[in-house]
């Protein structure tokens, strides 16, 4: 029977010859990804045990990965005490996979995962964040769960029962005009077909625009899968795929190297011409409220903001500091650089982007995810304008629901933060 990606992950890790959509199934889990907020997972964990007389024992400790990434340093006394309790359970617990507030081994979960080769094609990944989507950019089913359900994975190494998802099929060819860039791609997508437009289903990216994308882009194409309201957003894993795990990630192991049969029964096929796209803006306040940048330019900017598990990357940073190096970001304008990860934030130091970005006049934070979330490190003020690279606009999002937040790729931040309204890159 002809699968999909979906399907034939599904079906190995649920020792099944195939599965089609709509079967529902109980995969084993691969890898079971938390950040601070396995504080609430652990208390749903010890729940399942109480009353059984016996010590909480996860089912593979090598299986976890605990990262702390959305409010570092913590920013209360409640968030440190959670992750002292979090610190104490991974040392009881033998959990290995544990990148605490460190500038030798930490980031954001949906960095250090790829960087350190946990996720592999044919894996299924669980995690108790909305965009654990992003690792199917690895060819891996990665889908974000709550709680409740991790705490089951934690106890019993499944991911519970769930449906395999029909798959929409997403052709991607042309070649990226200059200053366009992966963002651009799926923010089009999403305002295409809407933030409910894959609502509960696969995103299979295909098309020679995709297999010329690095793994770093392909990462941003499926962290914001979720924004479509897709369960998972997946890339084939190919020659890149292989190459980015032997050399980046120094994984040695076998790859699972399967790709979807070309006679795949899809439920929707969308193509994209990727040669017709401009840079892209997702305006105020849903990300599917997406506009060229031609049609916003002009808008006055209090804050810009690079970085976060969608753009935080070296090419992101790279990319910004071409267009900020030897000039100064405008007068009433701050701008905030959140590297994706400790490795990236070394290595862009190494290569002079952050003394660029800094001598332009940009604020260069730890890495972490409180200035997207609103919980810390660049909270809005009332009716102030946000521009950034980050991967949601919801009223709220960066902590003041009076603001207005827009989203965009790298390059389109930095041009803007020169002139402190939204520019065109191309213009620069």
């Amino acid at each position: 029977m002809p699968m999909t990606l979906s399907e034939k992950i599904l079906a190995k890790a649920s020792g099944l010859a195939s599965a089609k959509a709509g079967d529902v199934v109980e995969p084993k889990v691969d890898l079971a990804m938390s950040h601070e907020n396995a504080a609430l997972v652990l208390h749903q964990f010890k729940e399942i045990y109480n009353g059984l007389g016996v010590e909480p024992i996860v089912w593979d400790p090598s299986r976890i990965a605990i990262i702390f990434d959305h409010r570092i340093p913590a920013e209360s006394s409640k968030t440190a005490t959670n992750q002292k309790r979090i610190r104490d359970f991974v040392a009881a617990q033998g959990i290995t996979k544990f990148h605490d507030i460190r500038g030798d081994q930490g980031g954001i979960c949906h960095q250090i995962l790829p960087e350190h080769g946990y996720v592999r094609p044919g894996y299924v990944v669980v995690g108790t964040d909305s965009h654990t989507t992003t690792h199917g950019a690895l060819g891996s089913f990665a889908f974000g769960i709550g709680a409740t359900e991790m705490a089951s994975v934690w106890a019993l190494g499944n991911a519970l029962n769930i449906e395999v998802p029909k798959t929409i099929k997403v052709v991607i060819d042309g070649q990226l005009s200059p200053h366009v860039s992966a963002k651009d791609v799926i923010l089009y997508l999403i305002g295409l077909i809407k933030a409910d437009g894959a609502n509960y289903r696969a995103l299979e990216f295909h098309g020679s625009t995709v297999r010329n994308m690095s793994t770093s882009s392909r990462l941003v194409l499926c962290n914001m899968a979720v924004e479509a309201g897709a369960t998972v957003g997946m890339v084939p894993p190919d020659a890149e795929t292989a190459r980015y795990l032997r050399d980046e990630a120094k994984v040695t192991d076998p790859l699972w190297m399967e790709s979807p049969d070309p006679d795949a029964e899809y439920e929707r096929i969308v193509t994209i011409d990727a040669s017709k796209l401009s840079p892209q803006i997702a305006c105020p306040h849903t990300v599917d409220h997406v506009k060229s940048v031609t049609e916003v330019m002009g808008k006055k900017v209090d804050q810009i903001v690079i970085g976060s598990c969608t753009n935080g990357r070296l090419d992101d940073l790279a990319a910004a500091a071409r267009v900020l190096k030897s000039k100064k970001v405008a007068d009433g304008t701050r701008m905030l650089v959140f590297p994706a990860s400790w490795k990236i934030y070394k290595e862009a130091m190494e290569l002079g982007y952050l003394k660029d970005l800094m001598e332009a006049g940009a604020v260069v934070m730890n890495p972490g995810c409180g200035c997207c979330l609103g919980v810390h490190q660049g909270a809005l003020g009332d009716g102030e304008v946000a521009l950034s690279t980050t991967n949601r606009n919801f009223k709220g999002r960066m902590g003041n629901a009076s603001a207005e937040v827009f989203l965009c790729s790298p390059e389109v931040a930095a041009a803007s933060a020169l002139r402190g309204v939204i520019s065109d890159p191309r213009e620069i």
